[in-house]
């Protein structure tokens, strides 16, 4: 179950959007009394409720805002309860202050904002004994084990219990709450509104991740990345499998470097079947998979990984379907050469890059590498046995084809460009791997050069829904894909 929380400074506004989320379907609401600025009136708040509702006053070193007195907090609480609130939220160090009353159920919470103990099952053993109908444990999270610790404790509880980690690290323990079984989940009224670090939109949580339907028997696939914030994969994975009904759900991990190998060691008790690999893992995660095919083992980087049989399988997905996009451009795919005498100028050389290269040099292109870090480019460049140049020489090249395989340009940088206008020519293929915008502003003046022009959105639904096969074993409902991407990075809709 989804539970909503509400902040808002004004009782109105409270109970406005507390009235709004249940027209919407929400079954539980938590109302944090911390937020409001004057003096509270419960009989207002509480007055005609809609739905099932979570009393919370939470002080500033719980994470919340409450600046009086602890005596005048604890009364409001006590207060609550006599007027019946379905829930009241008690921190464990004032629950046995605060007696059972009525039919008011006790959540009894501990909150810690700095960490993730080390003895969870300790804790939970101690708040049992607080006379409490749930319990509730949320943690800082500072690597993604911390996660797995969290659910298997949520997992093994036999009371009612919700367990989280804070922080962007911890999102997926609100995402998988129903997979392991807790009692519900927190998300918040806007994701531009969150009342604690990591928590997402209730918009989020239903229209993107469909939080209702995940269950124990729901397989995971996911996205490993650090940072993560920014990817849209969970995005057009999940439209995918709603669109099918397919009991998956496709989930954002951070994994920072250091926490990788613990990470892949993790997957199967997470219930992972599948990742999407991003930055900055592609390379870093293949001495820790099992198998590999041979477009991975000449690029040297890796997009996806499935877990099947026992192995760890790495493939790229990046490869297939830049080289697709840029075969339909060329439009000779007679030979097995259709690049012959063809001169590629590659901007970057990172995993994108990579693959890009491995590709165009296999398909008879004159591939260059012009990067920023030199020597970077000249590993990639005698790797498939190019050449390398040093970026303030990339405009030298003339070139058939343009790749900018950097992230110069993405949102919220768009007025960038990692090409002079002044050089391109209507003769060049130009091909831009940034996808958020589409229209970046390299792509804009090519265009605008009469340049032949393929952008990111093509290669990512395509590199997408290859990796959407190799999950599912069935073919990717592709317009649905490129739609949910073209409406994620539209105007603002979660």
């Amino acid at each position: 179950m989804l539970c909503v929380s509400v902040g808002r400074g004004r009782h109105k506004h409270m109970i406005a959007e507390y009235k709004h989320l249940a027209e919407q379907g929400v079954k539980l609401v938590e109302l944090r009394l911390d937020y409001i600025d004057r003096e509270v009136s419960l009989k207002r708040i509480l007055a005609d409720r809609p739905c099932p509702v979570i009393i919370t006053c939470r002080r500033e070193r719980d994470g919340g805002r409450w600046t009086g007195s602890e005596e005048a907090r604890q009364m409001l609480l006590r207060s609550a309860i006599v007027e019946g609130v379905d829930y009241i939220d008690l921190e464990d160090d004032i629950a046995a202050a605060v007696p059972r009353y009525g039919k008011t159920k006790r959540i009894i919470s501990y909150h810690n904002f700095r960490e993730t103990p080390a003895d969870l099952e300790g804790l939970y053993a101690r708040m049992c004994d607080l006379d409490a109908d749930i319990i509730k444990i949320a943690t800082m999270a500072h690597n993604p084990h911390d996660n797995l610790r969290m659910l298997r404790l949520v997992k093994n509880t036999q009371r009612p219990t919700v367990g989280l980690c804070m922080g962007d690290v911890g999102t997926p323990t609100r995402i998988l709450a129903n997979k392991f079984g807790s009692a519900f989940t927190y998300a918040t009224f806007h994701h531009e509104r969150t009342l604690a670090p990591g928590q997402l939109g209730y918009k989020q949580m239903t229209n993107i991740y469909h939080f209702d339907s995940i269950g124990p028997e729901t397989e995971v696939f996911g996205v490993i990345a650090d940072p993560i914030g920014h990817s849209l994969s969970p995005v057009i994975h999940n439209a995918a499998f709603h669109h099918l009904r397919m009991n998956r759900v496709y989930v954002p991990f951070r994994v920072p470097r250091e926490d990788l190998k613990q990470f892949l060691e993790d997957c199967g008790e997470l219930g992972i079947k599948g990742l999407s690999v991003t930055i900055p893992h592609k390379e870093d995660v293949l001495p820790l998979l099992t198998k590999s095919d041979s477009s991975v083992q000449g690029i040297g980087a890796a997009n996806t990984v499935v877990f099947r049989n026992g192995e760890r399988e790495a493939f790229n997905t990046d490869y297939r379907a830049a080289m697709d996009s840029l075969e339909r451009a060329v439009g000779d795919i007679s030979t097995d050469k259709p690049f012959a005498d063809k001169v590629v100028l590659i901007l970057g050389a990172g995993g994108v890059s990579k693959a890009l290269a491995y590709g165009c040099k296999r398909r008879g292109g004159e591939v260059i590498i012009a990067s920023r870090n030199l020597p970077r480019a000249e590993e990639l460049a005698s790797r498939v046995q190019g050449r390398a140049i040093d970026w303030e020489l990339r405009h030298n090249i003339k070139a058939d084809i343009l790749i900018n395989g950097t992230p110069v340009g993405m949102h919220p940088n768009m007025d960038e460009t990692p090409y002079d206008r002044r050089y391109l020519r209507p003769a060049t293929i130009v091909f831009d791997t940034v996808y958020n915008p589409e229209n970046t502003l390299l792509i804009k003046e090519a265009r605008q050069q009469g340049a032949t022009v393929i952008t990111g959105v093509e290669m990512f639904v395509g590199q997408a829904a290859l990796q959407f096969k190799l999950f599912t074993g069935e073919d990717a409902p592709l317009e649905v894909m490129r739609q949910e991407l073209k409406r994620a990075i539209g105007p603002a809709k979660y």
